[in-house]
C-alpha cells in the first residue's frame, strides 16, 4: 500500500538514499582499509612456508656435514698424532 502523501513518498526517498549512500561508504571504508594493511604489510619481507621448510632443510644437512667434518678431522689430527 503506497502513500499520496509526497511528504512520506520525498522521505521514504531520501531515507533509501542515505541507506544507498552509508553502504557504499562502509564499502569504501573497508577497502581503504585493506588496501593501508597490504601496504604495511608489503613493506615486510615474509617467506612462504615452502621456502621455509627448505632452508630449514639445507640448514639440517649443513649440520650434519659439518658433524662428520669434524669428525674426519679429529681422526685425521689423531692419526698425524700418532706417527
Amino acid at each position: 500500500m503506497q502513500s499520496e502523501n509526497p511528504i512520506i513518498s520525498d522521505f521514504v526517498k531520501m531515507a533509501n538514499s542515505a541507506a544507498g549512500t552509508f553502504a557504499g561508504m562502509t564499502r569504501e571504508a573497508r577497502e581503504s582499509a585493506r588496501e593501508r594493511m597490504k601496504e604495511a604489510l608489503g613493506g615486510m619481507d615474509f617467506v612462504s612456508r615452502e621456502e621455509f621448510d627448505t632452508v630449514k632443510m639445507m640448514a639440517t644437512k649443513a649440520r650434519e656435514e659439518n658433524a662428520a667434518l669434524e669428525t674426519r678431522i679429529a681422526a685425521l689430527e689423531a692419526k698425524l698424532s700418532g706417527e
